[in-house]
């Protein structure tokens, strides 16, 4: 009976122990990530941001943030943790220590005849003969006798004296920490720990597995779905238009997956009137382009509809189950958008160059998720190449202000972010009708936007100039500078109902071939991060060239001091190709701000090779090809080019060769001013080497 209870006692401290193990460092890990985070205080502090709810700190706010199934799972264990402790505390769960006097209700050192006495007046009570309690009976046989033998016969007397115990040294008892009734089914309890060890060993290792096997075979290590890389591959075209870029992105296996109700078809039927003008419909067959659109898998309509009605801000009118599918759509934008920009620039070609126009549709597409702007609106409008789209990120700008501020010669984004503060309140209040406040909610935003600059070069290490079939090394530094002196920032976006960080994309490209020679993502939020790789880069850098330990910790100590102060280090390798002049073009584009990107041109000399031997140039076999079953620019592709949304990046070839003069250095050396919009006309060509 003892061990039984000990037993018993023994289950609710296992239990306290296997919640606590994993419960208490989750607990302080989240509650550490949780104050970090909201000390960084990096998010947009105007009044539309506020009333959207999304960084709000009122109680209601907290409490709908923390009423996820996580938090209150969590609050439940430690509510089970509190239960457990206190039950455990009021038990008794100490060892019962064999003592014969105390058993028989004597004090040590009486005499025999006393312990007789004692002993007779017990077994009234409990013996077997006089009681038929089974547990009186236990009692009697497993302490009173045994007591009684202890204290009376010489060899149990000397054996308790010796080891504690009538019986002599007693073997360890061990107990398992599971309830009685447990382990009395039946009368054995092998059923009961035969299933644990199976269930334990065999059935969760294989649980497992199984569902670990069954995700990763479904998902990447991006959590996204096999097959959505595959549609992406199939559909990404070199000629592919920013406004196609659309098509191909709602293809995701993550939205085919979202169910369609027949519920949701009044609903959708209604969306469609409000953003049939986003949807490239021939409005000189409007009737059969609409019967054409309906006739899609359900679930692209769906997509699609969902999709605009976010870049037109008409999501007010959802019904409860498709704003559930909308936020479920904006949760998986952000990495689906990433992966369909890796799948724009993966190398394509026998070069091992990517493709710059469906690249830059994606991330212009990314930008126009983020800060809800339709793409109609990015088209070029009067005097302004990007359209009034850039001006709609801004707090309380509508197309009505936008034309309202033109008058004044403010036709441009660029154009307001220049003006001095002073002249701008006064413009939006006197001409566009804005308050104090409202003005004010504008400044703190443009205070937030980034301006990036370049400072690039590519060279051969070691060498003077580049020689076809050299390995070029190409390094940039970016830097990012606000208004307000921070660097990590999320952007002001009201109606992205999630935490977007800012990433950059830094492509070298060559926009008259549609090429992308080199492509990097540079992201300004993790400082440590950044310092570590770029010490690293900048040491192997200064050993390859022969430098001295101190001139090396002098670059490593400058690339710290530049990392700390905004910037970024990029460094890549890549191939030179045949001789000749290349017309290359740096873009850094931001994927969540509008009208915030830098763009830079770049000529690259390559000579013809005169060095002795072949010094690191790579076969055509082991530059990237494209796969099988990938699409090759065929006569398709071209039809995708005649549309009427154009990039801000699209030029024609005169405008390449006009600027290949203006902001270029030779051998791909460029300094790109703060907006990131002309170059140094320092460098010149050179025609030495």
């Amino acid at each position: 009976m003892a061990a039984a209870e000990e037993n018993s006692a023994l289950f609710p401290i296992f239990v306290l122990t296997m919640i606590a193990l994993p419960l208490v460092p989750y607990t302080f890990v989240n509650l550490y990530l949780t104050f970090r985070k909201k000390s960084q205080n990096i998010n947009c502090r105007c009044s539309v941001c506020f009333r959207s709810g999304k960084y709000r700190k009122s109680i209601f706010r907290r409490i709908s943030n923390f009423s996820t199934y996580s938090n209150l799972t969590v609050l439940l264990l430690w509510v089970v943790v509190v239960l457990l402790s206190f039950y455990i505390k009021h038990i008794n769960t100490e060892i019962q220590i064999f003592e014969p006097f105390s058993i028989l209700g004597l004090e040590p050192g009486v005499s025999e005849p006393e312990i007789k006495k004692a002993y007779r007046k017990l077994s009234i009570l409990y013996h077997p003969d006089k009681n038929p309690d089974p547990e009186a009976n236990k009692y009697f046989i497993d302490y009173i006798s045994k007591a009684y033998q202890a204290l009376t016969d010489p060899i149990s007397r000397e054996n308790f004296e010796k080891y504690g115990h009538p019986d002599g040294r007693q073997g360890l008892q061990m107990g398992i920490a599971l309830p009685q009734f447990l382990l009395n089914i039946d009368g054995a309890s092998g059923g009961i720990l035969l299933l644990g060890i199976v269930g334990v060993c065999i059935i969760l290792p294989l649980t497992i597995a199984v569902i670990y096997l069954s995700r990763s075979s479904k998902y990447t290590g991006n959590y996204v779905m096999h097959h959505t890389m595959y549609a992406y591959y199939h559909f990404m075209k070199p000629s592919l238009a920013p406004s196609k870029v659309m098509e191909v992105f709602i293809r995701a296996a993550e939205y085919m997956e979202i169910p369609v109700r027949r519920t949701d078809e009044e609903s959708l039927q209604k969306l469609f009137v409000l953003v049939r003008s986003e949807l490239n419909l021939d409005l000189r067959n409007i009737r059969q382009e609409q019967a054409k659109f309906w006739k899609q898998h359900p679930a692209l309509v769906k997509s699609e509809l969902l999709i605009q009605a976010h870049l037109t801000r008409e999501t007010a009118e959802l019904s409860p189950h498709l704003q559930r599918d909308f936020k479920k759509m904006l949760a998986l934008a952000p990495r689906l958008l990433e992966e369909l920009i890796k799948m724009a620039i993966i190398p394509r070609t026998q070069q091992g160059h990517g493709w710059l126009r469906p690249a830059i549709g994606v991330i212009e597409l990314s930008q126009s998720m983020i800060q809800a702007v339709p793409l109609s609106a990015r088209k070029a409008t009067g005097g302004s190449s990007e359209g009034y789209g850039p001006f709609l990120q801004l707090p309380h700008f509508t197309e009505t202000v936008v034309k309202k501020i033109a008058r004044k010669k403010v036709r441009s984004f660029q154009d307001l972010r220049e003006m001095k503060q002073q002249e701008r309140a006064e413009l939006l209040t006197q001409v566009a009708g804005f308050s104090d406040a409202e003005a004010q909610d504008v400044d703190i935003v443009l205070e937030m936007m980034p301006s990036i600059s370049i400072d690039l070069t590519c060279e051969t290490e070691g060498e003077e100039g580049i020689q076809e079939g050299d390995i070029v090394t190409m390094q940039a530094w970016i830097t990012l500078r606000r208004w307000n002196d921070s660097i990590r920032a999320f952007p002001h976006a009201p109606y992205f109902p999630y935490e977007k960080e800012e990433n950059f994309w830094l492509l070298l490209a060559d926009a008259s071939s549609n090429d992308v020679w080199m492509s990097q993502k540079v992201n300004f939020m993790d400082e440590a991060t950044a310092i570590i790789a770029a010490s690293k880069a900048i040491q192997e850098l200064k050993e390859g060239s022969g430098a001295s330990a101190k001139e090396i910790k002098i670059a490593v100590k400058e690339a710290i001091d530049r990392v700390k102060s905004g910037s970024r280090l990029v460094m890549a390798k890549f191939q030179a190709p045949s001789e000749g002049n290349y017309n290359l073009t740096s873009y850094c584009l931001c994927d969540a701000w509008i009208g915030c990107d830098a763009k830079s041109n770049v000529k690259l000399k390559v000579l013809k090779r005169t060095r002795a031997g072949t010094r690191n140039i790579v076969s055509t076999d082991e530059v990237p090809s494209l796969e099988d079953g990938a699409e090759d620019e065929d006569e398709e592709g071209d039809d995708d080019y005649d549309d009427d949304y154009e990039s801000e990046y699209s030029e024609d070839d005169e405008d390449v060769r006009g600027k290949d003069a203006k902001g270029a250095v030779a051998n791909g050396t460029v300094h790109d001013d703060a907006k990131g919009l002309s170059s140094d006309d320092d460098g010149s060509e050179s025609d030495e080497n």
